[in-house]
């Protein structure tokens, strides 16, 4: 009889833990990206550009993108922290930076807007990817995004 209630408890309880856990690390997600945003003015400040980059997801290096129309021609680090949490190991999410589109779906200038990405490390189908413009739009890639791109999920 106990093992039977304890069973029922646990199968209750376990769905809204793992839930409370992903409520979380969006939330550690959306709060690097707001850093990385900050980060990504001031270097925009000092270079009239934005710095684009990727991470890799096996090992959490940073590479940052050469960019011709920043006169960035030769490699450039990437003065930025590019995951998410105090540590790469314990991190949720991944860090990186890409050109904006326009409606068309064409790249915009580094030196006019900056896309912020946040990359899952674990899996979120609900919410996928978090993104964030330097122009101030926010959505995100999961099915919470799909018609509500600023889901209660995504973006609260």
């Amino acid at each position: 009889m106990v093992v039977a209630i304890v069973g029922i408890l646990a199968a209750v309880a376990y769905p809204a833990y793992k839930q409370s856990i992903l409520k979380g690390q969006r939330a550690q997600g959306r709060t690097a990206l707001a850093e990385l945003l900050q980060q990504q003015e001031r270097f925009m400040t000092q270079r009239n550009c934005y710095l684009a980059f990727t991470t890799n997801s096996a090992t959490g290096a940073a590479t940052a993108a050469l960019s011709t129309d920043c006169g960035f021609t030769t490699s450039t680090t990437v003065p930025f922290k590019t995951f998410s949490g105090d540590s790469l190991t314990k991190a949720a999410y991944l860090l990186s930076a890409n050109a904006c589109t326009n409606s068309g779906g064409a790249a915009v200038s580094m030196k006019d807007c900056v896309q912020l990405v946040a990359t899952p490390k674990g899996s979120d189908s609900e919410v996928g990817n978090l993104r964030m413009t330097s122009t101030g739009s926010k959505d995100c890639t999961g099915t919470a995004g799909g018609t509500t791109p600023t889901s209660a999920l995504c973006w609260p």
